[in-house]
Protein backbone atom coordinates (compact mmCIF):
# COMPACT_ATOMS: atom_id res chain seq x y z
CA UNK A 1 0.00 0.00 0.00
CA UNK A 2 1.00 3.48 -0.72
CA UNK A 3 -0.05 6.56 1.59
CA UNK A 4 -1.02 9.36 -0.49
CA UNK A 5 -2.25 12.95 0.12
CA UNK A 6 -5.25 14.65 -1.65
CA UNK A 7 -4.46 18.85 -1.75
CA UNK A 8 -8.15 20.09 -2.66
CA UNK A 9 -7.94 23.63 -4.03
CA UNK A 10 -10.93 25.77 -3.00
CA UNK A 11 -12.24 23.88 0.21
CA UNK A 12 -14.07 26.69 2.50
CA UNK A 13 -14.90 24.45 5.71
CA UNK A 14 -17.89 26.85 6.24
CA UNK A 15 -19.46 25.09 3.61
CA UNK A 16 -21.66 22.22 4.46
CA UNK A 17 -20.35 19.94 1.58
CA UNK A 18 -16.59 21.01 2.15
CA UNK A 19 -16.53 19.94 5.52
CA UNK A 20 -14.22 17.03 6.31
CA UNK A 21 -16.61 14.45 6.94
CA UNK A 22 -18.17 14.67 4.14
CA UNK A 23 -14.59 15.00 2.02
CA UNK A 24 -13.45 11.51 3.53
CA UNK A 25 -16.75 9.66 2.84
CA UNK A 26 -15.91 10.64 -0.43
CA UNK A 27 -12.56 9.19 -0.49
CA UNK A 28 -13.47 6.30 1.85
CA UNK A 29 -16.44 4.71 -0.33
CA UNK A 30 -13.39 4.68 -3.28
CA UNK A 31 -12.42 2.36 -1.43
CA UNK A 32 -9.18 3.77 0.03
CA UNK A 33 -7.78 2.86 3.28
CA UNK A 34 -7.06 4.96 6.31
CA UNK A 35 -8.68 8.24 5.26
CA UNK A 36 -7.57 11.05 7.43
CA UNK A 37 -8.09 15.08 7.70
CA UNK A 38 -5.70 17.01 7.99
CA UNK A 39 -6.80 20.29 9.36
CA UNK A 40 -9.96 22.51 7.57
CA UNK A 41 -8.50 23.11 4.31
CA UNK A 42 -8.95 20.10 2.09
CA UNK A 43 -6.11 18.06 3.00
CA UNK A 44 -7.11 14.23 2.95
CA UNK A 45 -4.29 11.32 3.56
CA UNK A 46 -5.39 8.22 2.68
CA UNK A 47 -3.21 4.49 0.97
CA UNK A 48 -4.00 2.70 -1.45
CA UNK A 49 -2.93 -0.36 -4.03
CA UNK A 50 -3.25 1.94 -7.12
CA UNK A 51 0.30 3.76 -8.12
CA UNK A 52 -0.90 6.30 -11.01
CA UNK A 53 -0.87 9.44 -9.25
CA UNK A 54 -2.90 11.10 -12.12
CA UNK A 55 -5.65 8.73 -12.33
CA UNK A 56 -5.96 8.78 -8.48
CA UNK A 57 -6.12 12.84 -8.58
CA UNK A 58 -8.81 12.24 -11.77
CA UNK A 59 -10.65 9.80 -9.79
CA UNK A 60 -11.01 11.65 -6.44
CA UNK A 61 -12.05 14.98 -8.54
CA UNK A 62 -15.09 13.11 -10.56
CA UNK A 63 -16.08 11.66 -7.42
CA UNK A 64 -15.97 15.14 -4.98
CA UNK A 65 -18.04 16.56 -7.99
CA UNK A 66 -20.55 14.16 -8.41
CA UNK A 67 -20.75 13.44 -4.62
CA UNK A 68 -20.72 16.76 -3.10
CA UNK A 69 -20.77 19.59 -6.16
CA UNK A 70 -17.17 20.43 -5.48
CA UNK A 71 -15.28 21.89 -8.72
CA UNK A 72 -12.46 22.17 -7.85
CA UNK A 73 -8.67 20.49 -8.36
CA UNK A 74 -7.15 17.40 -6.63
CA UNK A 75 -3.80 17.21 -6.34
CA UNK A 76 -2.05 13.93 -5.11
CA UNK A 77 1.51 13.75 -3.82
CA UNK A 78 2.77 10.19 -2.02
CA UNK A 79 4.62 10.58 1.26
CA UNK A 80 7.70 10.06 -0.27
CA UNK A 81 7.07 12.83 -2.66
CA UNK A 82 6.55 15.23 0.37
CA UNK A 83 9.02 13.26 2.71
CA UNK A 84 11.65 13.92 0.50
CA UNK A 85 10.93 17.90 -0.34
CA UNK A 86 10.80 18.12 3.53
CA UNK A 87 14.52 16.29 3.83
CA UNK A 88 15.24 18.53 1.21
CA UNK A 89 14.82 21.74 4.07
CA UNK A 90 14.00 24.21 1.16
CA UNK A 91 13.76 26.77 2.90
CA UNK A 92 17.10 26.11 5.35
CA UNK A 93 16.38 27.48 9.17
CA UNK A 94 13.84 30.44 8.00
CA UNK A 95 11.14 29.92 10.27
CA UNK A 96 7.43 29.96 9.71
CA UNK A 97 5.56 32.83 11.23
CA UNK A 98 2.72 35.79 11.25
CA UNK A 99 5.20 37.66 9.26
CA UNK A 100 6.97 35.41 7.10
CA UNK A 101 4.92 32.60 5.25
CA UNK A 102 6.76 29.57 3.40
CA UNK A 103 4.44 28.35 1.25
CA UNK A 104 4.52 25.56 -1.30
CA UNK A 105 2.74 25.64 -4.64
CA UNK A 106 1.97 22.14 -5.74
CA UNK A 107 1.70 22.26 -9.73
CA UNK A 108 -0.54 19.49 -11.20
CA UNK A 109 1.97 19.21 -13.65
CA UNK A 110 5.55 20.06 -13.52
CA UNK A 111 7.02 23.43 -15.07
CA UNK A 112 7.68 23.15 -18.58
CA UNK A 113 11.19 24.78 -17.75
CA UNK A 114 12.07 23.86 -14.41
CA UNK A 115 15.08 25.95 -14.59
CA UNK A 116 13.10 29.40 -15.09
CA UNK A 117 10.04 29.77 -12.33
CA UNK A 118 8.23 32.74 -12.78
CA UNK A 119 9.42 35.35 -10.27
CA UNK A 120 6.17 38.02 -9.51
CA UNK A 121 8.27 40.42 -8.94
CA UNK A 122 6.39 41.69 -5.86
CA UNK A 123 8.01 43.70 -2.95
CA UNK A 124 7.93 41.06 0.30
CA UNK A 125 7.51 37.87 -2.16
CA UNK A 126 10.37 36.11 -2.54
CA UNK A 127 10.41 32.69 -4.87
CA UNK A 128 13.25 30.40 -3.31
CA UNK A 129 13.14 28.06 -6.52
CA UNK A 130 11.11 25.08 -8.10
CA UNK A 131 11.50 21.72 -6.38
CA UNK A 132 10.91 19.25 -9.38
CA UNK A 133 10.44 15.89 -7.29
CA UNK A 134 7.72 17.53 -5.24
CA UNK A 135 6.59 19.74 -8.73
CA UNK A 136 6.15 22.41 -6.60
CA UNK A 137 7.37 26.39 -6.15
CA UNK A 138 8.67 27.39 -3.08
CA UNK A 139 7.72 31.03 -1.91
CA UNK A 140 8.54 33.23 1.32
CA UNK A 141 6.30 35.68 2.02
CA UNK A 142 7.25 38.71 4.17
CA UNK A 143 3.92 40.04 5.70
CA UNK A 144 5.05 43.24 6.81
CA UNK A 145 6.14 44.59 3.76
CA UNK A 146 4.22 47.21 2.31
CA UNK A 147 1.61 46.89 0.27
CA UNK A 148 -0.04 43.79 -0.15
CA UNK A 149 0.14 42.12 -3.81
CA UNK A 150 -2.28 39.25 -4.46
CA UNK A 151 0.68 36.67 -5.24
CA UNK A 152 -2.08 33.78 -5.70
CA UNK A 153 -3.91 35.36 -8.30
CA UNK A 154 -0.32 36.66 -10.19
CA UNK A 155 0.57 32.85 -9.82
CA UNK A 156 -2.79 31.78 -11.07
CA UNK A 157 -2.38 33.69 -14.10
CA UNK A 158 0.52 33.10 -14.67
CA UNK A 159 0.58 29.22 -14.51
CA UNK A 160 -3.31 28.43 -14.68
CA UNK A 161 -5.11 27.30 -12.07
CA UNK A 162 -3.73 23.51 -11.55
CA UNK A 163 -2.35 24.18 -8.40
CA UNK A 164 -3.08 24.70 -5.03
CA UNK A 165 -0.58 26.14 -2.05
CA UNK A 166 -0.19 25.00 1.24
CA UNK A 167 2.12 26.66 4.46
CA UNK A 168 5.17 24.86 4.79
CA UNK A 169 3.93 24.42 8.36
CA UNK A 170 0.64 22.61 7.03
CA UNK A 171 3.40 20.52 4.18
CA UNK A 172 4.88 19.04 7.85
CA UNK A 173 1.55 18.74 9.55
CA UNK A 174 0.40 16.59 6.46
CA UNK A 175 3.34 14.54 6.44
CA UNK A 176 3.00 13.65 10.08
CA UNK A 177 -0.37 12.55 9.82
CA UNK A 178 0.60 10.55 6.84
CA UNK A 179 3.12 8.81 8.71
CA UNK A 180 1.35 7.63 11.57
CA UNK A 181 -1.65 6.28 9.49
CA UNK A 182 1.19 4.34 7.49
Amino acid sequence: MTSYCALLRGIGPTNPNMRNEKLRGVLERLGFEGVASVISSGNVVFSTDAQDAAALEDRIQAALRADLGIPGGTIVRSRAELQELVDRAPFGDLPHSRETYLTVTFLKRPLDDPGTVPDPGFEGVRVIGYDAGARAILTVTDTTATGSPDYMVWLERTLGKDMTTRTWLTVNRILTRMTKTA
